[in-house]
């Protein structure tokens, strides 16, 4: 098999997916570039509907491409794809396990798909799931059932993982307990291919990260570099009492030190390089108008910030809207 551009994990270049209905035509991947470095943690971000999902299938060996070229770990899934599949970990966004099958014994199945990997009791203490090893799967909650996940797409200890929101329904402790365990795997050299609807997570673990919307790449980065693009490193978040009218996003923009001004629902942000120089202007200009505060709090950039600038979304809205 060959082995591929040295440091490329992953390669794919003008990527498309079009499925046809009677009804419609839809390009759920436009031409989608993409390079993945060996040994860095990825992140794809994007709102719903915008291609990731069926780009990462594309990539798993899941679903053919309709057009383009991609390269995973220097092979291609029409002609290597039962040695790519000894090389990698997979863990969906949501999997359906045997329910009366015990972790162990799921953990044992997973692992003979696999020439080599990992003892079961190994990935299992890996997502500190020990206790329940002889418990029935269809006993376990939620977020077990997701560490089970991420379990199984490690047992085979793959070179390149990708993870499908894999901390979605886990409590704090048991995502940072995850953290922990990709950042000892991105630390033995090992590829992260990783989306995820938060947005701490992909600035905590990813090297880089590319935001995609309506099947192409709209950003990359890593995501100091993408924060550093709005132009601020603060944010003032405000809120009028309710019933006023407030400015318009210009007259925002046109305080010192303001870089960027939205309107939403939740209120306005305003992105600032010098709060202590944007918020006695703001609070003049607001006064002025006679306008009342609601809040008002003050932060540093966020990623989040960033996806809303280039998509006109929260990504947390985007959850809400799923899980509805």
């Amino acid at each position: 098999m060959p082995t591929g551009a040295k440091g490329v994990a992953i390669r794919c270049s003008g990527l498309r997916k079009r499925f046809v209905s009677r009804s419609s035509t839809v390009d759920a991947v436009d031409g989608l570039d993409l390079e993945v470095r060996s040994g860095e943690c990825f992140g794809l971000l994007g709102p719903n509907g915008a291609g990731k999902t069926t780009t990462i299938e594309i990539l798993e060996g899941l679903l053919p491409p309709t057009s383009g070229e991609v390269e995973v770990l220097g092979g291609r899934w029409d002609a290597h794809a039962d040695d790519l599949r000894q090389r990698i970990g997979i863990s969906l966004q949501e999997t359906r396990f045997a329910e009366k099958l015990s972790v162990r014994e799921t953990l044992d199945l997973f692992r003979s798909f696999y020439r080599s990997g990992l003892p079961p009791e190994e990935a299992l203490a890996l997502v500190s799931l020990q206790e329940k090893s002889g418990a029935w799967v269809g006993k376990l909650s939620g977020g077990q059932r997701q560490r089970l996940a991420v379990a199984c797409a490690l047992v085979g200890d793959p070179e390149l993982l990708f993870l499908d929101e894999p901390t979605t329904g886990l409590d704090p402790q048991s995502r940072r307990s995850l953290w922990e365990v990709l950042r000892a795997l991105r630390a033995r050299g090992r590829t992260i291919l990783l989306t995820t609807h938060y947005m701490d997570e992909a600035e905590r673990l990813c090297d880089r990260v590319a935001v995609v919307d309506h099947g192409r790449v709209i950003a990359l980065g890593s995501p100091g570099e993408l924060v550093a693009r709005l132009g601020g490193e603060h944010v003032i978040e405000f809120a009028l009492e309710a019933g006023a009218d407030g400015l318009r996003e210009e007259d925002y923009r046109g305080l010192p030190g303001v870089s960027g001004a939205r309107i939403d629902l939740e209120g306005v942000a305003l992105t600032v390089t010098e709060p202590h120089v944007t918020l006695p202007a703001l609070l003049e200009r607001l006064g002025r108008e006679r306008l009342a505060l609601a809040r008002l709090a003050t932060r540093h950039v966020s990623l989040e910030d960033v996806f809303v600038d280039l998509t006109g979304r929260h990504l947390r809205d985007e959850t809400a809207s799923t899980a509805a």
